[in-house]
């Protein structure tokens, strides 16, 4: 197994940023590779089904945005922590995890939380 957590790190986020801004057909020829493994449940597995997830919800909600807020690279994983902010100000803490095989992005887990507008703690999600 080739691992470079560095490396694997930007590869994650260039991946996951080309894919939320609209390109992900790029996104899976870039930095994934031969097969993806998925596992959110509300996006099919493979490679097409990434690409039409995303080139849909790019339509749906073409003003979204996202923000990086961590990445945590370890062996063949990588973590993202990220802020995504919706139309209608609906914003989401969201929190990606990656594994890598030879460089590429091979099989994706993640958990997605609408931040809520009371906060008992008084500390932010991130």
């Amino acid at each position: 197994m080739n691992t470079n957590p560095e490396q694997n790190k930007q590869n994650a986020i260039a991946f996951y940023k080309m894919a939320y801004e609209g390109n992900p057909a790029e996104a899976m020829r870039l930095y994934v590779g031969n097969e993806y493994i998925q596992h959110n449940p509300l996006v099919g597995n493979g490679k097409q089904p990434f690409i039409d997830y995303f080139d849909r919800m790019q339509k749906e909600y073409p003003d979204k945005s996202i923000e990086f807020v961590r990445a945590i690279a370890e062996r063949d994983m990588v973590a993202l922590h990220t802020h995504q902010t919706w139309p209608g100000n609906q914003e989401y803490v969201t929190m990606d995890f990656f594994r890598f095989d030879n460089g590429k992005i091979v099989e994706h887990w993640d958990s997605i939380q609408e931040i809520p507008d009371e906060n008992l703690n008084g500390n932010t999600m991130y």
